[in-house]
């Protein structure tokens, strides 16, 4: 993991886009604590998530960290998260990475229900879900993922959904209030790649969220208390996030599958096995025509739709299998 010293007054942005596209930039929100356990935590999670970034190749100059105190930590933090400062720099970043770039926005903090609209709970005025996606809908980047690790924060799924964005949020409604432990396990899992499922050297959107609840899970059973918190995914632009989201199929996981922590092109390159490489890249192919044809299922014949969908699917599994077979060796002598 990148030394916890290194400056990072600007941002950090995960992800990667399909080859060729511009880079991915990151926004890490923390917001009000309430107290100083609250404040410490979502400090410590934000460093997670920057330090995951960097350490998987993510350039240092598309990373900005917001934070309620600034002066916790001047080299990193690039100032204060007040709705204000958020907007800005969403309106900077997202400018900066352009139509074919991807936006990563991650909310560690405190949520509320005012008036039946969600909000994240900011120094001064707090940021609602439809002031949010207000600013998203005006910014240029086609891919957008945001990740709300706040206490009832299941609202911003409905509120922030639409095509080529990827919708996370800690809970399931506004009614699941009590501060959620999500944000921990998402962040730490892209700290050494531990959620990489896979094998590939790279931590997904999917991976990372179903790492989380998994662990937010065993989190409730080993407390033996009622679970207080059902985080969601949506990426299909429904307005409906799933707990269970799965990597292929119809329904949400699909895209979060496909968006990585970390420079894909670079990850590929350092893979001293040829047809590793050409594999992980055969992946990426047939991944990006599933969720073309996702796309165009409406203007397709549903049984020619359906076959096309199989036969890609299969030939995804066949090289899935094929690279963890390769993966594998290398995995076991490093």
């Amino acid at each position: 993991m990148t030394g916890r010293g290194a400056a990072v007054g600007l941002a950090v942005l995960l992800g990667v886009a399909a080859p060729g596209a511009a880079a991915t930039h990151l926004l890490v929100v923390s917001g009000l604590g309430g107290d100083e356990t609250y404040s410490a935590s979502f400090h410590e999670w934000s460093l997670n998530m920057i330090d995951g970034a960097l350490a998987a190749g993510v350039p240092l100059s598309n990373v900005m960290y917001l934070a309620e105190d600034p002066s916790r930590d001047e080299r990193r933090i690039a100032g204060d998260s007040r709705k204000a400062t958020i907007e800005s720099t969403l309106r900077t970043m997202g400018d900066g990475a352009g139509a074919d770039g991807e936006l990563w926005i991650v909310i560690f903090g405190h949520g509320s229900a005012r008036g039946g609209e969600a909000t994240v709970n900011l120094p001064g005025p707090d940021l609602s879900g439809g002031e949010l996606a207000a600013i998203l809908d005006t910014l240029p980047p086609r891919r957008i993922v945001v990740v709300n690790a706040s206490s009832a924060s299941g609202e911003f799924v409905r509120l922030l959904s639409a095509p080529g964005r990827a919708i996370v949020t800690a809970t399931r409604s506004v009614t699941e209030r009590h501060a959620p432990v999500f944000g921990k396990y998402f962040s730490e899992s892209f700290v050494d790649n531990q959620a990489d499922l896979d094998k590939d050297g790279r931590v997904s959107l999917l991976e990372a969220f179903e790492y989380a609840r998994a662990a937010v899970e065993r989190f409730f059973e080993g407390d033996q208390r009622l679970r207080t918190e059902h985080a969601l995914l949506d990426d299909d632009g429904d307005g409906r996030g799933s707990m269970t989201p799965a990597p292929a199929g119809e329904g949400d996981g699909v895209v979060a599958s496909r968006l990585f922590l970390g420079d894909r092109s670079a990850i590929q390159a350092a893979d001293a096995s040829p047809e590793l490489r050409r594999l992980r890249e055969r992946k990426d192919e047939l991944e990006e025509r599933i969720a073309e044809l996702r796309a165009r299922r409406g203007s397709l014949e549903e049984g020619l739709y359906l076959e096309e969908l199989e036969t890609l699917l299969l030939d995804l599994a066949r090289t899935n299998q094929q690279i963890e077979r390769l993966a594998a060796p290398a995995e076991e002598s490093s």
